[in-house]
């Protein structure tokens, strides 16, 4: 509802669009903005050069040897930090809308997120660890001051839902409860050298500790131990890695 109230409610349609898009209310910055996003529907290789050329000083910073794929979309830019050689493929999202902070999305180096990847904060800190791989339509969400943090040489399968502040207040009912306002809930940590498999859910409050895996599927609701392999929903702990796996009869 606050980013509802943000598009359509106080200050005129350039100043709401500055502030849930841009990031900035200078003229100077939405004319830039302007100008780079533009560029995001060239398609092929004349794109990827232009975007790799005028797309680094979108950013608050960007390392070297960024690839930016056609149809990403860019907002709150100037609270967007890449570390070098990130590879951003084409139709991604990336969402840096914090207010508290000129820190929204923090990337580290050699990480890619693959097609239709969201990352997206409102008033939360989403940091990737280096060398991390997200794959395709996976939604990393962080509001609330709920942060999310990914180590290092993370694995994350497609179709992944991570979400720090993803709940509700409920305990009132004399008013809706989206009026009720988010459960502040820790946010997620996932630790160094965590693979989570295809279609795996993480809530908030959840933290994964090193070497542990989350089989597909798995809906993540309570901290894992390091080197734990997680199963079903909710997910439990089904062994340790470098133990055998249990009979079945």
């Amino acid at each position: 509802m606050k980013t509802h109230a943000k598009v359509t409610r106080g200050g005129t349609p350039l100043s709401r669009y500055q502030d849930v898009v841009v990031g900035s209310r200078s003229l100077s910055a939405t004319l830039g903005y302007e100008w780079r996003i533009w560029l995001a529907s060239v398609p092929g290789a004349t794109g990827l050069f232009l975007r790799k050329v005028f797309w680094p000083g979108l950013f608050a910073s960007c390392g070297k040897g960024v690839v930016f794929g056609a149809n990403t979309i860019v907002r709150n830019p100037n609270r967007i930090h890449l570390g070098d050689r990130v590879v951003i493929s084409e139709g991604c999202i990336l969402d840096a809308r914090n207010e508290a902070s000129k820190h929204g999305i923090m990337i580290g180096q050699d990480v890619i997120l693959s097609n239709n990847v969201m990352v997206s904060c409102k008033n939360g800190l989403i940091r990737i660890g280096d060398r991390t791989g997200i794959g395709a339509q996976t939604i990393i969400h962080s509001t609330h001051h709920n942060d999310v943090i990914i180590g290092p040489d993370v694995i994350i399968g497609p179709r992944c839902y991570l979400v720090g502040g993803g709940n509700y207040n409920t305990d009132r009912f004399d008013i809706p409860m989206a009026q009720q306002g988010i459960k502040s809930d820790g946010g997620i940590r996932l630790e160094d050298d965590i693979w989570l498999g295809s279609n795996v859910t993480i809530l908030g409050g959840v933290t994964m500790g090193t070497g542990s895996v989350a089989a597909a599927g798995a809906v993540v609701t309570r901290s894992i131990p390091p080197r734990a392999v997680c199963v079903g929903v909710p997910a439990k702990v089904a062994r340790m890695r470098g133990e055998l796996p249990a009979e079945t009869t």
